[in-house]
């Protein structure tokens, strides 16, 4: 039933990107339920995961890149630091600019973190059958396939 008033063709597009949204959502909840076992916050492993798969950023960037202002940014990358998940450096081609990068640590950190992200998953998917993982690894693509060509 449509929840909507949009043209037919809109309002397919409309309900699908409302059932796609709310799903994601709640499939990232529970896989982000298993993140506590890593021992960092959600705003710590997500500027993490920025660096491990975006490469060294500087503050301004990993903060623009984490839609929070350069202070509490800040104090992210302090407690990152601190538990030896990151390193900072000067940049080379500013020396008022520091350049923040992931450790080896915080490497294996988070890739042990999205393989219990992942597990989860797997663990949550594992009653259905194999038509519909089927579907699922299609709609992954189509999904993906769409957010490419809008950012176009």
């Amino acid at each position: 039933m449509k929840t909507n008033s949009y043209p037919s063709d809109v309002g397919d597009r409309f309900d699908a990107a409302d059932r796609i949204h709310s799903a994601a959502i709640h499939l990232l909840r529970h896989a982000a339920q298993r993140d506590v076992l890593s021992g960092q916050g959600p705003a710590r492993l997500s500027a993490l995961s920025v660096l491990v798969f975006g490469g060294p950023k500087t503050l301004g960037e990993l903060a623009a890149v984490e839609r929070v202002k350069p202070p509490t940014m800040s104090r992210v990358v302090a407690g990152l630091k601190n538990s030896g998940l990151i390193k900072i450096s000067a940049d080379a081609s500013d020396a008022r600019r520091v350049r923040i990068s992931a450790t080896a640590k915080g490497e294996r950190l988070l890739q042990v973190a999205r393989k219990r992200r992942l597990e989860a998953l797997v663990h949550a998917f594992g009653s259905l059958n194999e038509s519909d993982v089927k579907i699922l690894v299609a709609a992954a693509e189509i999904v993906e396939r769409a957010i490419r060509l809008a950012r176009r």
